[in-house]
């Protein structure tokens, strides 16, 4: 557990009283635990279990279903927490969409969809931690997506293709989107694009989806597939919201997920300067340890306090979120922005001060220097990042 003076934002006595909580849970898995997933590749069951029995997929589901009926405030503590606590980015990543993939369902599902299947979210008996946007011929031009959806009656059928899909191994629903208005027929390219809740299991079991999943070299036990749909056969009363909404939809929660992907960053940074520091204290060459030489400190010293800079910026805007603050967006946008580029130095540093041991597995720094790497480019890129923050907050003209 990090063990570095990490408390240097004002937290009320829920947000304490859930990092507690989130702390204890993740006490039962060490960083052998996580060491031995990652190389093996294999999903962290055991642990998105005990966060699914003790409650917490439901965090942001209403009370009303089930839930918890929190808010930013209180997930941004969460991940921090699970992050800080050895199991560093997968680890948060490996239970995310868990808990942030269900919030459109809340936000725009028909009464019967939340009554049906909300409170099985909340309680963990079914999972829906995939969300299918990413295409091959997009990527970030979301607004490009090819996969369309076309009405059958009581039913749409879709096909297309969809890639770095993650989590669909662990999920028993996704929610999938597409298009049910060519890009090429509505007035505006965000239009036209709907969300849909699909069974997995029922669609494999048809042969209406098949996946391969995708080799990579960080965040290895959270897996990622391209996905071939081939005439996927939707209920037409699970589509989620109105058709030709999706787009919108999926925007609206973006900045809240923003801050929680920060939170998810500045967990990362604590824990790998928590490492680097405990290393510099142990580890002796010319019969002293090696923290007292400021090549090794003032690197360490500085990822510190840019990760706790980061973490004021996240935690003063989630305090906002329900504001209806329009200044929202860009905090949100620039506190992902500082979060990952703090936890790829922290990262750095805590390699850095490992000198050769910082590649082997055993220190585990390097999973955290490849999982920092990693943040500054998902959900969203850095650079584009910095294209929201130009054009929105300093009225440039649009790059792209």
């Amino acid at each position: 557990m990090v063990s570095i003076p990490t408390d240097t934002v004002a937290v009320t006595e829920q947000q304490r009283l859930i990092a507690s909580s989130i702390r204890s849970i993740c006490e039962d898995f060490d960083d052998t635990y996580w060491r031995e997933h990652d190389e093996a590749g294999r999903y962290p069951t055991e642990f998105a279990r005990a966060l699914a029995d003790g409650g917490w997929f439901g965090i942001l589901i209403p009370e009303q279903y089930g839930g918890g009926g929190m808010g930013t405030p209180e997930t941004v503590v969460m991940f921090e927490e699970i992050a800080a606590n050895g199991g560093g980015f997968s680890a948060a990543q490996a239970v995310h969409g868990s808990i942030y993939t269900s919030s459109p369902i809340v936000r725009y599902g028909s009464d019967s969809l939340k009554e049906e299947y909300l409170p099985k979210f909340a309680a963990g008996e079914a999972t829906v931690p995939a969300f299918g946007l990413t295409e091959p011929n997009a990527g970030s031009d979301s607004t490009s997506m090819e996969a369309t959806a076309v009405r059958d009656g009581d039913e749409y059928v879709i096909n297309g293709q969809k890639i770095w899909i993650s989590r669909v191994d662990q999920s028993d629903y996704i929610l999938l989107m597409a298009r049910t208005t060519p890009k090429s027929e509505v007035e505006k390219r965000t239009e036209g694009i709907s969300m849909f809740l699909v069974d997995i299991e029922r669609v494999e079991e048809a042969g209406q989806l098949s996946m391969d999943k995708i080799p990579k070299t960080a965040s290895n036990f959270v897996h990622s597939f391209q996905l071939y749909l081939e005439d996927v056969r939707v209920p037409a009363d699970h589509l989620v919201g109105e058709e030709g909404s999706g787009f919108y939809q999926m925007l609206d929660g973006l900045n809240e997920e923003r801050l929680v992907i920060a939170a998810e960053c500045i967990g990362l940074g604590e824990l790998a300067v928590d490492r680097g520091v405990k290393y510099a204290n142990e580890r002796e060459v010319f019969e002293r340890p090696i923290g007292q030489n400021q090549a090794i400190q003032h690197p360490l010293a500085e990822a510190h306090t840019r990760v706790q800079a980061a973490k004021a910026m996240t935690y003063s805007a989630a305090d906002q979120v329900d504001d209806d603050d329009s200044e929202v967006g860009a905090r949100a946008n620039m506190a992902k922005y500082l979060a990952a580029d703090a936890a790829f130095d922290a990262a750095d540093a805590a390699v850095q001060t490992h000198g050769g041991f910082g590649v082997a597995r055993e220190y585990d720094v390097e999973r955290y220097f490849r999982e920092a790497r990693l943040t500054r480019l998902v959900p969203i890129a850095q650079e584009l990042v910095l294209n929201y923050v130009g054009e929105q907050v300093l009225g440039l003209p649009r790059s792209y």
